[in-house]
């Protein structure tokens, strides 16, 4: 190391370093992924139950869902969750911890409306994962639809515009 510069990337990971991730890493990511998501629910469930508190605190009870509502408002959120971290840092938590990034189509970072539409897609088809574990260059059926990657990348930064690391 000349200058004293430190290298974010392990020796060990230089190998893996802009190859595609496969289904095992994948679904460990998305496995965070879920319990983080989950957490946010909760964690929003208990600001409406505080909120309600507040304003009627004689008469509270906590807030009666059905499983219908529980699970479309876990679904919005996981969908805000991975549109924000995917268009703003190119990776969820799940994502960082496992070393995994998600690319656009030319290799840069996702935009807002691409976010969007993979998550929609891992949302409404979680199974389509799956496919990477077939497919000869580890592409999800959603990858595949709308022309991502995901690349091991332990670099902090992803390249905004243009080229990535793949």
């Amino acid at each position: 190391m000349a200058g004293g510069v430190v290298d974010p990337l392990p020796s060990e990971a230089r190998a893996y370093q802009g190859q595609r991730a496969g289904v095992v890493t994948r679904t460990v990511a998305a496995a965070v992924d879920g319990l983080v998501v989950v957490g946010l629910a909760l964690v929003g469930y208990l600001v409406w139950a505080v909120l309600r508190f507040m304003v009627d605190p004689l008469h509270f009870t906590f807030p009666q869902l059905s499983w219908a509502v529980g699970l479309a408002a876990t679904l919005a959120v996981l969908v805000g969750y991975l549109t924000a971290t995917w268009s703003i840092s190119g990776r969820t938590y799940g994502d960082l911890l496992m070393g995994l990034r998600v690319l656009g189509p030319w290799g840069g970072m996702l935009r807002p409306p691409g976010a969007l539409l993979r998550a929609l897609a891992c949302v409404l088809l979680p199974i389509g994962l799956l496919w990477c574990a077939v497919n000869p260059r580890n592409r999800s059926l959603q990858d595949v639809l709308l022309r991502t990657s995901v690349i091991y990348d332990w670099r902090p930064r992803a390249a905004r515009n243009g080229r990535g690391a793949s």
